[in-house]
């Protein structure tokens, strides 16, 4: 197949390097993008009178007969072709004649991929952005069933203070509302147009590159032509937020296989969720959850990968650049994989509830308003710490809990106390008393997912 470029060389590219400099094979994916783009083109190239109008509808009805037929498998990309802009313009000028061969007036590859990516991001992480916030509808939901259900919370993997595991999976749907917003604002930024950068000088035509720009949705254009078409900022700042957004998962994921284990029984995933072993008959393994969490590396590998490849380019355009794509169109594609599995993986799982407060009871974990209790009635916190800490030790001596220490041998301790005092240490009043905006508390919890609804709902 003869290259676009081939009026200069006199001698044919080597078959191995044809294939190495090609990127038709992940490129390819962009061709609705490419040929949006390429309308829009021709009707700016028609309205400032650079082409025909007849040349101009020529070329848009070829362009939208190629897109029908790729739709439809009627027409195969060519995997010889250099890359997907130039297979569509070699389709176009074999359907349409000479007029195909005026389309790419006052562009260059440089900012026509340019234009292509952008789009191809803009359209993906808009699939992005409504599958995490099913999967944040999805955790609220599990959350309101469990706002009242009393769990152990944790601190360095230590039983720490009672919470509700409402309150604890709201903690996860907060991070996805800030993903949500990381990644608008991210294609919000991303939303300006380099088409008529041309290859960086810009062009002496006269071109109308707003017009292109509104035809095809951007807010507005790149203002410095060699910006244009060497900035990828943009994978960069996309491919971050859903780096976070995997670490998000990942840390849910962990949770999920620990709640899952024998040791916790905190949850039970559904069996279509779920594998089994090979070789142990008992196994029920957390596979989908271990996967988003392997996955999660390879996400941050795509993203270092890029960075390592732009910090010592030189401007503008170089063909390093041609990295990008495959590493951002996978980050959005893993993503887009670990999302689809997670919201229903998380609206089957099972609750169990019993085994959540036993556990809660073991542990200490109302110690603080034990202490809480003291201070309350006049004595010092550091004085108070102390002291419970002294009857912890003595509860762990006899192989008891906080709750079932007699009465005598708290008064052993300080006279402050009395019989009101296991009414303040029961996990139920523990949980009731946090307050505090943002707290445990069932209202609280119930105020955290109305305030989530009403975000999912703008």
């Amino acid at each position: 197949m003869e290259k676009m470029w081939a009026g200069r060389f006199e001698k044919a590219l080597d078959a191995k390097a044809d294939d190495f400099n090609s990127s038709i094979r992940f490129d390819y994916k962009m061709y609705a993008q490419d040929i949006k783009g390429s309308v829009a083109h021709a009707q700016m190239l028609a309205k400032q009178g650079i082409i025909s109008k007849a040349d101009c509808d020529k070329i848009i009805d070829g362009l939208c007969g190629i897109l029908d037929d790729i739709n439809s498998g009627a027409l195969e990309i060519d995997m010889r072709s250099e890359d997907i802009h130039m297979f569509v313009e070699s389709e176009l000028t074999k359907r349409i004649g000479d007029a195909g061969k005026r389309l790419h007036t006052a562009r260059s590859r440089n900012d026509q991929v340019a234009l292509d990516i952008r789009m191809y991001l803009r359209d993906n992480v808009s699939d992005i952005v409504s599958l995490v916030k099913e999967l944040a509808g999805t955790i609220t939901d599990k959350a309101e069933e469990c706002k009242a259900v009393i769990v152990p919370g944790y601190t360095h993997l230590q039983r720490a203070q009672p919470i509700t595991f409402g309150h604890h999976l709201m903690a996860y749907s907060m991070m996805l509302l800030r993903d949500i917003s990381r990644l608008e604002d991210a294609v919000e930024r991303m939303n300006l147009s380099p088409i008529g950068s041309c290859a960086l000088a810009g062009t002496t035509y006269n071109t109308d590159r707003r017009f292109e720009a509104e035809a095809l949705g951007f807010d507005g254009i790149t203002l410095n032509s060699i910006d244009g078409v060497s900035d990828r900022d943009f994978c960069l700042e996309i491919m971050s937020a859903l780096s976070i957004l995997m670490m998000h998962l990942s840390r849910l994921s962990e949770e999920i296989i620990l709640w899952s284990s024998w040791e916790f029984k905190y949850v039970e995933l559904d069996d279509s969720f779920t594998t089994g072993s090979s070789i142990m008959p008992q196994k029920k393994n957390s596979d989908m959850a271990e996967l988003v969490r392997g996955k999660t590396g390879r996400v941050y590998g795509n993203l270092f990968a890029l960075f390592t490849t732009l910090k010592g380019l030189p401007l503008a355009y170089n063909k390093d650049m041609q990295e990008d794509k495959e590493a951002i169109f996978d980050s959005l594609e893993t993503a887009k994989m670990c999302l689809e599995i997670y919201a229903p993986m998380v609206a089957t799982m099972k609750v169990n509830k019993d085994n959540m407060y036993r556990a809660a009871q073991e542990g200490f974990i109302n110690a603080t308003d034990l202490a809480d209790y003291l201070t309350k009635k006049g004595m010092p916190f550091r004085t108070a710490y102390k002291t419970v800490g002294e009857i912890v030790a003595e509860c762990i001596g006899k192989k008891c809990v906080l709750d079932d220490l007699p009465l005598d041998a708290y008064k052993a301790h300080s006279d402050m106390f009395e019989n009101d005092l296991y009414s303040e240490i029961s996990l139920e009043t523990c949980v009731e008393k946090r307050i505090s905006e943002g707290g445990t508390s069932v209202g609280s919890v119930e105020s955290q997912i109305s305030y989530v609804r009403g975000e999912l709902a703008k």
